[in-house]
């Protein structure tokens, strides 16, 4: 059934053109920019500036703005700042803020299913930007009928291309030409640009559904990692967001790199973010006391065969000590020159077999105390 279902999403007529040609083209012209430009001029750090703020801008604009005001309404924002977010969220060509947000509440409502526009179960790659290639299922006002309210992202959804055009290549053009070198400008702070926000946003649907740690909960693939956080803007806290969608936070703690909850708590102090929400600590705790126990009762039920087996090698020696010794009380009284003889061979014997049931007894205490401090750490 997976397999017929798959080949109907891959046919050769539900493949988007448009943005498979993007997907295409793009890589190749910024490589043929890069090597043009270096034959044609020096590089210079306004570049690699212009880069990183235009790769800063549009990258927030999609997980400030797409992802938790639009997609999970985390909170609310000013009218001036849903404006940037639309702009510089369309500047990173993901689709508009209507469209995106419409596959993600999909994906969290079906998530690892054959519902999933980019189910994990699919596969890296498909999860990663196949899924993106073929045309989506369903409209997407069905998921978004309160955005289809909002008039500001419904104008941004009609004027897409023009906006993400406007400011996702020719702002950096002019920008780069104000300083002598528009070229550069259009390579770095375009289209290399645009070719790594991309690829850092795909992260998201792809490895941090595949690295990392399931924290919170195991009803589903996503996971929490650091590591995936440095290149998703704070998203690698996965596992947490997908357990607590609508927390404004992806990094709970104040040390988990989360850029993007740093801009929504600056710009709650500024005023222009408003209504944050916040999951109760005790509800997060809970959560994660659940999934700790999950695994220690697991490892525990990994446990009982092996300690099933070193039990019954302690009672075995146990029951071989005290057939020696008893059989050494009757011997005791037995005061013949051939009875202390075979007294002194059954004191031998019994002593052997007390030995080798203290030593079976000292070793399965020992197996156990050293497995239970392993199952500990694995969850802490």
């Amino acid at each position: 059934m997976k397999g017929i279902v798959m080949a109907k999403k891959l046919s050769i007529k539900n493949i988007s053109w448009l943005n498979t040609s993007f997907l295409t083209i793009t890589p190749i012209l910024a490589a043929l920019g890069l090597v043009l430009h270096t034959q044609l001029f020096d590089f210079h750090w306004g570049l690699a500036l212009l880069f990183f703020t235009m790769y800063i801008l549009t990258g927030m604009a999609i997980t400030g703005g797409y992802h938790r005001l639009f997609s999970h309404r985390s909170y609310k924002a000013a009218s001036w700042l849903k404006f940037l977010y639309l702009c510089f969220g369309a500047a990173a060509f993901q689709n508009s803020a209507m469209k995106w947000s419409a596959d993600h509440r999909r994906h969290h409502a079906k998530v690892d299913t054959e519902q999933d526009p980019y189910s994990i179960k699919e596969g890296f790659w498909y999860s990663h930007i196949l899924w993106i290639l073929f045309k989506p299922e369903g409209e997407h006002s069905k998921e978004c009928p309160d955005l289809k309210k909002d008039r500001m992202l419904v104008l941004q959804d009609r004027y897409y291309i023009i906006v993400a055009s406007l400011f996702g290549f020719l702002l950096p053009t002019l920008i780069g030409y104000a300083f002598g070198d528009a070229l550069g400008g259009l390579v770095y702070g375009g289209l290399l640009r645009v070719v790594v926000v991309h690829h850092c946003t795909f992260f998201i649907n792809s490895l941090c559904h595949f690295v990392g740690k399931q924290t919170y909960t195991d009803e589903n693939s996503a996971r929490d990692s650091f590591v995936m956080a440095l290149f998703t803007y704070g998203e690698g806290y996965h596992n947490f967001h997908h357990k607590f969608q609508g927390d404004y936070r992806n990094g709970l703690r104040w040390y988990h790199f989360d850029p993007t909850k740093w801009l929504i708590a600056l710009m709650a102090w500024f005023g222009a973010a408003q209504s944050l929400v916040k999951v109760p600590d005790e509800e997060i705790f809970k959560a994660k006391l659940r999934m700790q126990q999950k695994r220690l009762n697991q490892k525990l039920n990994r446990l009982d065969p092996i300690l099933e087996e070193m039990r019954l090698k302690v009672e075995s020696a146990q029951r071989q000590w005290r057939v020696k010794k008893r059989d050494y009380q009757r011997l005791k009284k037995d005061l013949s020159e051939q009875g202390r003889l075979k007294l002194q061979e059954m004191t031998y014997e019994m002593d052997k077999a007390k030995l080798e049931f203290q030593n079976n007894y000292a070793q399965y205490r020992l197996y156990v105390r050293s497995q239970l401090a392993q199952a500990k750490l694995a969850v802490s």
